[in-house]
């Protein structure tokens, strides 16, 4: 017999199914709960509600558990490319090197954007965030491709929709910093793979040859794969619930990157940095600022350690603490902030009061040191978030839609006024 969930309202019993996913989690499924009962549940924030089924991503927190489509993260960042991960979230299985060709091949065909888009960016003030560039730039690309306001176009039409996104949002990403630093804009160069084009668009200039570093590319690789998705965060919620009311896909990952743009969600590594620039500015004294965060008096926190889902360790952290090291070796960087960083991180491995509360350097930490130490600036880190996510937020668009998942509409409890009578202005 199915289990079941008996919940007793107003003196009557009413059984509600209990659904089990693959890897065995378990869920109430109180679909019905209104029509059955008059009855809504409250969750706020929705830490206790399962807005969706979903067999893109899994994730155990209390295990240290990242799969996409069943592989672990440790497997598809070691052996993957990012553009294999992207088809694996998009399409659902790891491509053949047929599908793979034509993926790239297809992708390379559209990374340069049209011409107009130029007086955009022109149209920004030079410290204009590049996160609200981006976010403006992915959502004007729909006027420029009316046909994507068809939520009924074919599956070839749908999937020439997310190549063009995952080929121009690199290149309005690496503009949108070439535009804050008031450089000259790179065109693609579609000879090289996705994370070489993205770093030669970032950083080249037309006065002389760029070589980009191998270390490097990997580097960025493994940060791509390590934050392509991580089930359903603020960011992915709110892909899902603009794409339920069919919002094209342009629109919708430019809401997308405005969530992920909040300091509580993507811009974590960020923070990261500012945190090492605030400890510099004060004298560099690790030390002290370690004795404030154990504080509880003291409202300094450490940032990049710990984490809100994963209990005991990050498992996209030890990945990127490799690639975190290489990148630092291969570079020789001399960065004071770095040195900083590094007498954090053996505080957080080694001081047992971090060690019993599990605060442990997390990917943002790693993924913040790795960005500062490439030239990358501070409001560069979070478009860097966004590029990496991208392929999920498809994945789970595309997920939505051939599901036929209904228009997102939460339910609330209202705590206002009753009904009154309105009164005029002279009487008030």
């Amino acid at each position: 017999m199915s289990e079941v969930a008996r919940i007793e309202l107003d003196g009557k019993i009413y059984e509600l199914p209990v659904i089990t996913g693959t890897e065995n989690e378990k869920a109430i499924d109180i679909s019905k709960l209104r029509d059955l009962t008059g009855y809504v549940t409250l969750d706020t924030g929705y830490k206790n509600t399962g807005a969706t089924t979903s067999s893109i991503t899994f994730l155990d927190g209390e295990l240290g558990i990242l799969h996409y489509r069943g592989y672990s993260i440790e497997q598809l960042a070691s052996k993957a490319s990012f553009i294999e991960v992207s088809y694996l979230l998009i399409y659902g299985e790891l491509p053949t090197q047929a599908e793979l060709d034509w993926f790239e091949s297809s992708i390379k065909k559209h990374t340069l954007v049209a011409e107009d888009m130029k007086q955009f960016f022109e149209a920004y003030p030079s410290k204009a965030h590049p996160m609200g560039v981006l976010s403006s730039m992915i959502s004007s690309l729909s006027t420029f491709y009316p046909e994507s306001l068809d939520p009924n176009r074919s599956k070839e039409a749908k999937d020439l929709t997310i190549h063009r996104l995952l080929a121009k949002l690199p290149t309005l990403a690496a503009w949108a910093y070439k535009n804050s630093m008031r450089h000259p804009f790179m065109y693609p160069r579609n000879e090289y793979d996705y994370c070489k084009n993205f770093l030669y668009m970032m950083f080249a200039m037309p006065t002389e040859d760029y070589n980009v570093d191998p270390v490097v590319v990997e580097a960025l690789n493994t940060l791509l794969i390590l934050h392509a998705d991580h089930e359903q965060n603020c960011s992915t919620s709110t892909v899902r619930i603009v794409g339920s009311a069919q919002a094209n896909l342009y629109s919708t990952v430019s809401a997308g990157i405005s969530a992920l743009w909040g300091p509580l969600h993507g811009g974590a590594n960020q923070e990261v940095i500012e945190m090492l620039e605030q400890i510099q500015n004060d004298g560099g004294n690790v030390d002290k600022w370690v004795a404030k965060a154990k504080d509880k008096e003291d409202p300094f926190r450490l940032m990049g350690f710990g984490h809100r889902v994963y209990k005991n360790f990050d498992p996209r952290a030890n990945i990127i603490k490799k690639a975190c090291d290489d990148v630092l070796e291969k570079l020789k960087v001399n960065d004071p902030l770095l040195a900083i960083a590094k007498k954090l991180e053996k505080v957080a491995l080694e001081d047992e009061y971090f060690k019993a509360r599990n605060l442990y350097p997390n990917v943002d930490f790693y993924s913040g040191i790795i960005y500062k130490a490439l030239g990358i600036d501070t409001e560069m880190f979070t478009v860097m978030f966004a590029l990496g996510r991208l392929p999920g937020w498809i994945a789970q668009w595309k997920e939505m839609t051939e599901n036929k998942e209904p228009i997102g509409r939460p339910r609330q409890i209202y705590i206002g006024k009753t009904s009154r009578d309105y009164v005029p202005i002279a009487a008030r």
